[in-house]
This record gives C-alpha cells, structure tokens and sequence, in this order.
C-alpha cells in the first residue's frame, strides 16, 4: 500500500508538471493553430515557414485565459493517473502472489529461460496496463473535451461529474470510450517493441561481465521506450482525435476535422493528408498542407 501510494503521489506531482505540455500537445494535435507562422531556419540552415512553438503557443493560451487556463482539464487527468497506478499495481500483485504459489508448490524445479522470463513479464505488464486504460479511459475523454473547449470557448464540458452525464445522456455508454481502440493498440505495440528491442539489445549488442555495460544496459530500456514511442505515435493522435470528434465541440468539427466514421477511416484520411505526425514536435514545425487555420480565416475575412 505504501509503495502505491507513494506511486500515486509521483503520478500526480508529473501530472501537474505535465499538464502545460499535453495542454498544448492536444490543442496542436486537434489542428487549432491560432498564430500565424513564421520565417525561420530548419536544422539544416534553410529559411522556411515555421508553426510558433510549445512557449509561443502557452503565450498565447495565458493571453486569452491567464496562467490557470493552462491547467484546464488537470482534475480529470489526475484522477486517470491516480486510478490507472492502483489498478495497475493491484494486477500486478496479482501476478505476483500467484507466481510465489506456484513457486511454492513446485518448488521451482526447472528455471525458465531468460527470454520466456522476459515474454512473462511483458504479457503481464500488458494486462496491466490495458486494465488500467480500460477504466480510465473515461477520465482520458473528459480530459481532452475540456482542453478542446478552448478553441470554440464553449464551458460544456466545465465539470468532471457533469460532464458524466453529459456524454452519457449524448452518446450512452460507448461515448466513455470513444478512441479506445486505438490507444490500447499502440500501448501494446509500443511495450512490447520496447521490451523486446531493450532485450536484444542487452542479450546481443552488449557484452556481459563489462562494468561499463551494466549501466549502459539500464540505458536501453529508456532509449528503446523513446523508439517505441516514436513508432506508435500515430496510435495516440487517432485516438485523441476518436475522442473529441463529433462531440458537439468546435475542435471535433470541421474546420479543424471531419466527422470520421471509425478510426481506421481517422487514420486514412491522416494519412491521405501527411499529417500522421501532427502534434509529435512542439518545436521547428513545419506547416502542413491542405488545411487552412484560424489566421489564414481571419486574413481571409
């Protein structure tokens, strides 16, 4: 109980550190781009057209709703982070105590290889974690429909036990958990390219019995986590999108998106448009075609 409670409280701590970030992220990742771009130079010295960045963007959300309305949506998001960790750590228990009566019982007479050990542990990390999201996932809905309000200035979605029912009385149960699919897709696939790549890695690439490599090994799991991460981004931006689309927001309506049958026709049309990483960098974003933002509207006007 102690090590989950002191889980919950570091959640917390880097939920409301984070909370400017994925603030931002969201906003970028619906498509809202209210400042327009600017001349700057890509990484390799060439002037091109670039998107205000992560501190441009924060600027701009602190001039229209002051320094509180980066936090918009945190309640939510801290009760996702705090339920996701106990669950998590009760499945994972769970896994734990029958592994000690097994253990106990055949008094562990053949050891397992390491890499079933490995595939073990990974499918059980898996099933907590896809538990964790399962019932969260609500939480994760409200969190994103709040940030989303910024964009059509709307106060629908103003409270987290009123904006239960709201989605309730709109959309009955599968609203809580529009954009699941996706996200419980790219969390699978992303740990275990993780834990499979950081294994080969440690199994193949480095040597054992080098000091050196023993903490170049705990290295592996991060770097490996990162290019995991990268790889199943388009999994969190088609969710994020599944989850405020078609909701009665302006952010889930077109201009800014279509309303998509499911999220495999999401991800085709982000595909169709290059846009599958909108929302990845919050720094030297170039400007994507085929869409038209909220400044090119008002030069328009």
């Amino acid at each position: 109980m102690e090590n989950a409670a002191s889980q919950v409280l570091l959640g917390s701590g880097l939920t409301v550190l984070s909370q400017p970030l994925m603030y931002v992220k969201v906003l970028v990742q619906v498509g809202y781009e209210p400042l327009p771009p600017t001349l700057g130079r890509n990484i390799f010295g060439r002037q091109v057209y670039q998107l205000p960045g992560l501190f441009s963007y924060a600027k701009h959300i602190i001039k229209v709703d002051g320094r509180a309305g980066l936090f918009k949506g945190l309640t939510p998001r801290l009760c996702s982070s705090a339920i996701g960790t106990v669950v998590h750590s009760k499945v994972l228990q769970r896994y734990q105590e029958a592994e000690k009566a097994e253990e106990s019982s055949l008094e562990q007479v053949l050891k397992e290889v390491r890499s079933s050990s490995r595939r073990r542990e990974t499918s059980q990390e898996m099933v907590a974690r896809s538990a964790a999201t399962l019932i969260t996932h609500p939480f994760h809905v409200i969190t994103l429909r709040c940030m989303v309000q910024f964009i059509g200035r709307e106060t629908k979605y103003s409270g987290t036990l009123s904006a239960f029912a709201t989605i309730y009385r709109e959309e009955g149960i599968l609203g809580f958990f529009a954009g699941l699919i996706p996200r419980l897709l790219g969390d699978i696939l992303s740990l275990w390219l993780c834990n499979m790549l950081a294994y080969l890695i440690n199994t193949y690439a480095l040597e054992n019995g080098v000091s050196a490599m023993t903490e170049m090994k705990s290295y592996s799991q991060a770097v490996t986590g990162f290019f995991a991460s990268m790889l199943t981004y388009p999994f969190v931006l088609v969710s994020n999108l599944m989850a405020v689309n078609n909701c009665g927001l302006a952010g889930g309506l077109l201009p800014y998106a279509p309303t998509y049958s499911s999220w495999l026709d999401c991800w085709s049309q982000l595909q169709r448009e290059g846009n599958m990483s909108r929302g990845n960098s919050l720094f030297l974003r170039k400007v994507p075609a085929g869409k038209r933002y909220v400044w090119e509207e008002q030069r328009f006007r």
